[in-house]
């Protein structure tokens, strides 16, 4: 695990509400966070969606980043009704991280997934949101070498 010096201090923030929920606060964290997810801009949504899907989830979910001012910014297009996890996961992932660097997106621990999602039962998802994870890293990644 990354030593808390290391890590920006909104991936902390995020990792440490987490850790101190029980499982039935951190149940109705994702209810709230569900809700949250910020709509997908009109300019990405006539985009060929191929390069912004994310194939391993089980459910349809594309990434859009946009770097702006030298930081990065992610929408998620996904039905948010049929997916409330996900919707869940990618809001309290973003909340971490838009608006940042790249370097914050670059600090995410690898665990982070099952950090957050720790306790709650939905290790099925786990593939799908730990793609979701590589797949912000490696954008904020080319995002980072681009500068």
């Amino acid at each position: 695990m990354e030593t808390m010096q290391s890590m920006p201090p909104s991936i902390e923030r995020v990792l440490k509400r987490f850790r101190t929920l029980s499982r039935e606060d951190k149940m109705q964290a994702l209810v709230q966070y569900s809700k949250q997810l910020e709509p997908v801009p009109e300019r990405f949504l006539g985009l060929d969606r191929t390069e912004f899907t994310v194939p391993e989830c089980q459910t349809r979910v594309d990434l859009f980043p946009e770097l702006v001012d030298g930081k990065l910014h992610f929408y998620a297009d996904l039905n948010c009704r049929q997916s409330p996890t996900i919707a869940a996961f990618l809001a309290i992932l973003f909340s971490a991280i838009n608006d940042q660097p790249p370097e914050v997106a670059l600090a995410l621990p690898n665990d982070f997934v099952a950090q957050v999602m720790s306790d709650i039962g939905l290790s099925s998802r786990e593939i799908g949101l730990n793609a979701m994870l590589a797949r912000v890293k490696r954008y904020a990644q080319a995002a980072h070498d681009s500068h």
